[in-house]
């Protein structure tokens, strides 16, 4: 820069330029020098790109891990890199005592299994302990095994709890999530026996290492016997899992609705927003009530605030007048619903979100998918066996299904239709697409 200023003023001053207007044009650029990139600075930027996309194309799990462990405390951006790990196929497991490291990780199978250290409650020093220890000795046999082999300085009863929770004992069949909260007629919940039992066991065992006799002194300390506690519903262990991992992993509260909520409406809620200048454009959004709150209006009236949640977000709509009358009975935190409604102008010019109706999805299942259209290539057809599963089967969402096909000789596509409904649902639209075939549901024919 300092070499080019006296060319700069020269030859603009030969070329007839003001020296005001050129003096001008060389501060801006003094400022801009402060911040551009020089062509080292570009080089090593763009050298990093080169590998990282060759990472994600080559590596996708083991690159895909990477990315979710350098933002293992940012729940917003995690679940916005789990989307994108859906997107490219890849699945990613919930926690596991015998599979989990530290971070997420790649599987042998090129899946993802996600970190201990990002369940709340579990401190870095327990998960290094616990991967440790199964490095060391092999894989956790069961619960027993678990609490007496941990090392209970490092491992608290609040951390066995949120493992519990979170779905890391999964693997042992003998216990499930709840039986660890069961209590016994002291009061005491089943994870403190079992880490009282681990401890006792832990001393008898020193204590026999410590013995003149060795063997001789071994003592059997029983196992305690496994509660058979009332079984939590399906939303209620999700809640629970949620709450110690910031999302849903081992399944989604919405998953029974999943045609109805990703097919059979048009509007994913995080995108509800950027509708607001289609006035009166009608809108259907499906999700899983999270909250209600009434208010009371300036004049005196009731109004309440539904806030709904899908598979991409949330959104709160208002209820005000008979609507709130009408509707404020789906203000239950776990109930499914549908609203339908649109942003139409108010009082004062204002825009706002109007609900129409609003009902349960419960209601409306086998009412919002219609047909499913697969189109399909000569090298697909060795690949669709796994409809003959769902080809006839009973089920509340069921539809027509439509095969086009492309005439060979004349290159015109075939529109077929099957003697026998279909029964859709989340896994054969996952199936579909990991076979990459392609589908069009409630397409029009």
């Amino acid at each position: 820069m300092n070499e080019l200023e006296t060319l700069f003023y020269q030859g603009g001053e030969k070329n007839g330029h003001d020296k005001k207007v050129l003096n001008k044009i060389w501060e801006d650029w003094k400022k801009f020098a402060s911040y551009a990139f020089n062509k080292s600075h570009a080089t090593c930027y763009s050298w990093v790109a080169y590998q990282t996309a060759y990472l994600k194309a080559n590596y996708p799990s083991e690159y895909m891990a990477a990315v979710l462990s350098s933002n293992l405390n940012d729940v917003d951006k995690l679940s916005k890199y789990m989307d994108e790990c859906r997107a490219m196929g890849i699945e990613v497991l919930g926690p596991n005592i015998n599979e989990s490291y530290r971070n997420f990780s790649a599987t042998k199978d090129g899946r993802i299994r996600f970190g201990l250290a990002g369940i709340k409650g579990v401190g870095v020093s327990c998960v290094e302990s616990i991967v440790e220890e199964r490095n060391k000795n092999g894989a956790y046999k069961d619960i027993f095994d678990f609490v007496q082999r941990i090392n209970q300085g490092a491992c608290n009863r609040r951390a066995l709890e949120s493992m519990a929770l979170a779905g890391a004992f999964d693997d042992f069949k003998d216990i499930k999530r709840e039986d660890f909260f069961a209590v016994n007629p002291r009061g005491e919940s089943y994870s403190e026996t079992l880490m009282r039992f681990g401890q006792r066991y832990q001393v008898s065992q020193q204590e026999m290492q410590n013995s003149l006799f060795g063997a001789f002194d071994a003592i059997e300390v029983a196992t305690p016997p496994i509660p058979n506690a009332e079984p939590w519903s399906q939303l209620e262990r999700l809640n629970r899992e949620r709450e110690l991992v910031g999302m849903y992993l081992s399944a989604h509260p919405l998953d029974p609705y999943y045609m109805e909520v990703t097919y059979g409406c048009d509007t994913p809620l995080a995108e509800v927003a950027t509708h607001s200048d289609q006035l009166d454009r009608e809108l259907t959004m499906g999700g899983l009530v999270v909250d209600f709150q009434t208010r009371m209006g300036k004049k005196g009236g009731q109004f309440g605030i539904l806030k709904i949640e899908d598979y991409s977000g949330s959104f709160e709509f208002m209820l005000f007048g008979n609507k709130f009358v009408d509707y404020q009975k789906f203000g239950v935190p776990g109930y499914a619903i549908v609203v339908k409604g649109a942003y139409e102008r108010g009082y004062g010019d204002n825009i706002r979100f109007n609900v129409r109706t609003i009902d349960l999805l419960e209601n409306l299942k086998g009412k919002m998918v219609n047909n499913l259209v697969i189109t399909l290539r000569d090298e697909d057809l060795a690949n669709v066996d796994f409809l003959k599963t769902h080809l006839g089967a009973k089920g509340d969402n069921r539809c027509d299904l439509f095969f086009r096909m492309k005439d060979q000789v004349g290159g015109n596509h075939v529109l077929l239709r099957s003697r026998k409904p279909i029964a859709v649902d989340k896994h054969l639209m996952e199936a579909l697409r990991e076979a990459r075939i392609q589908f069009e549901v409630n397409a029009q024919i």
